[in-house]
């Protein structure tokens, strides 16, 4: 990105970093870092924070050449895709974290940081979660470090988790206000627990990052499909500035009154998604229109330059007047049949699957670069070609099989979630963790094997699991009481394909001294009660589902 030059001291940028907003960078690359503009946006465009998410950095492997020594040294080495693309992110985080330590020093503390996702496949295992959070802040080890954890369900007991220890958190993914009450429910429950256990509360910080232009992007669709197109470009400013009104009332409650005496630190209010979508709207309204002191807006980078050149701030902050409107607008969109609730739902599905899709891409694209700068040079004599071809095709096989696998799991922890009784829910929790830990057996048959797992295949497979959500079951993404059938009967099959990997490899051990013909045993054996348990539970469910009930007799 490039931003014409102008004095530290004037401009919009300025005016901007003056009425108390905190202006962020929503991108990172080793050519900002080694190219000298990180710096220069630093010292004269009032920059003092980068977030990164798995998008951007997939992008900035495609600029120049700065990764390929790393790359190639890692593809020496035999490092898997995963571990790549860790070493990466955290080294790009951690040069990110130096070059911000300044401006950290400066605003002791408030400023001056750089944030790191989570792996987003993780969002529904809070312990994982933490785990990945604490191995992330251990490797870049640097005071002013955010580790950026999506506000799922599960997420929120991660963040409670990560924040008691004293990790500091940028809290993402944030569309609804009431998930913004629980995060910040969240984020004071966690500093209640550290300072329980005799930690400094005052050098545990975070954000929490609300969508702002995302919002806009859905309620327009459903607006144009109603008619009412004259509602449009509203509902996103609306939900924002009702979100810090939300923060404000927070900060009057006495649980945060004892926080802040004892030397907590708030919370801020980040806006996120401030790119604007549509180009009929000014390129810089997401920026303009929610000036408030205390609060974050992490821009992209031409969204930033669009404001240094000519990004304007309103007459005040908003006011209790701004904040009726804003209240009367969602009501407004709810009389004329805009289910705002469900709104802020899909697009936290969506964005989850979103931030999936971008990790599978970003381990795609090292994936592809690692063999690009790794792959060794045609030696005379170096392999027998019907071996190669075997070894191909049993990796091919056994993406398949891993593919399938991730979709499974996610097909699992949902039919769990909402399955009709009871007793079946129970089941599927179970059969859930069951089906992780085949998974995770099947990844370590691929390493024993020697075989690197592709991530665009798991990610086909994830996505194509979220696509069968629309299968005609009579409702588009509800549940009938068709869907505990048809969703027994699909884990069913896929229960039937994973023991028919297992057979194969079970075979395949016979030669292979690398495959454990114990393990495929008890593999098999677990895949056979699953069917068996499935088998049950697809009956009950068809019952329930199609048997005649006659009319009762009057």
């Amino acid at each position: 990105m490039s931003v014409t030059a102008e004095p530290a001291d004037s401009g919009p940028l300025a005016a901007l970093s003056a009425a108390g907003v905190s202006v962020w960078l929503d991108d990172l690359s080793r050519e900002l870092l080694a190219g000298g503009e990180l710096k220069k946006l630093i010292t004269d465009k009032h920059v003092v924070g980068v977030t990164t998410n798995p998008t951007i950095f997939a992008s900035a492997l495609s600029k120049g050449d700065r990764y390929n020594e790393q790359l190639r040294r890692l593809g020496e080495d035999g490092s898997s895709v995963d571990d790549a693309v860790f070493a990466l992110t955290t080294d790009d985080v951690r040069d990110g974290c130096d070059a911000f330590h300044p401006v950290y020093e400066r605003t002791r503390g408030v400023d001056g940081r750089v944030s790191i996702e989570v792996d987003p496949g993780l969002a529904q295992k809070a312990d994982a979660t933490a785990a990945l959070a604490r191995k992330l802040w251990d490797t870049v080890d640097r005071p002013n470090l955010f580790i950026k954890i999506p506000a799922t369900r599960k997420g929120l007991k991660a963040i409670t988790a990560v924040i008691a220890e004293g990790i500091s958190v940028n809290v993402t993914l944030i569309f609804s206000l009431e998930r913004y009450r629980e995060v910040m429910d969240a984020y004071q429950s966690g500093l209640e627990q550290a300072r329980s256990a005799g930690r400094d509360v005052a050098n545990i910080h975070s954000v929490a990052s609300f969508f702002v232009s995302r919002v806009d992007t859905e309620v327009d669709r459903r607006l144009e499909a109603l008619g009412m197109s004259e509602l449009k470009g509203r509902a996103a400013v609306a939900n924002a500035r009702l979100a810090y009104q939300a923060y404000e009332q927070m900060l009057a409650e006495p649980r945060w009154q004892r926080l802040a005496a004892a030397g907590a630190r708030v919370q801020r209010p980040l806006w996120a998604s401030t790119g604007v979508k549509d180009p009929s709207y000014p390129d810089t309204m997401y920026v303009s229109e929610l000036v408030i002191p205390g609060t974050v807006n992490t821009m992209p980078g031409a969204t930033l330059a669009a404001f240094a050149d000519h990004g304007t701030l309103p007459a005040h902050a908003p006011a209790e007047e701004d904040f009726a409107a804003a209240a009367a607008h969602l009501e407004q969109l709810d009389h004329v049949g805009v289910d705002f609730a469900d709104v802020t739902e899909t697009l936290e599905r969506e964005g989850l699957a979103k931030f999936e899709a971008s990790w599978a891409e970003l381990g795609e694209s090292v994936e592809r670069e690692m063999h690009a700068v790794s792959a060794p040079m045609d030696v005379e004599g170096s392999g027998d070609d019907d071996e190669s071809e075997s070894a191909t095709l049993l990796a091919i096989y056994l993406n398949d099989h891993y593919a399938g696998a991730s979709s499974g799991s996610e097909l699992f922890r949902r039919a769990a979630e909402a399955h009709a009784d009871a007793e079946g829910r129970a089941a599927l929790t179970d059969l859930a963790q069951q089906v992780d830990e085949d998974r995770d057996a099947l990844a370590q048959i691929m390493a024993d094997l020697g075989v690197p797992r592709s991530q665009s295949k798991a990610a086909i497979g994830w996505l194509a699991e979220k696509a069968g959500r629309l299968k005609a079951n009579g409702h588009l993404f509800a549940r009938s009481p068709l869907s505990d059938v048809l969703e027994t009967e699909s884990m069913l099959l896929g229960v039937l394909g994973k023991a028919a990997c297992w057979r194969t490899l079970r075979i395949l051990a016979e030669s292979d001294t690398r495959l454990s013909a114990d393990n495929l045993d008890t593999l098999l054996d677990r895949a056979e009660q699953q069917s068996a348990t499935l088998e049950e539970l697809r009956s009950t469910a068809a019952v329930r589902a199609l048997r005649h009930q006659p009319s009762p007799t009057r």
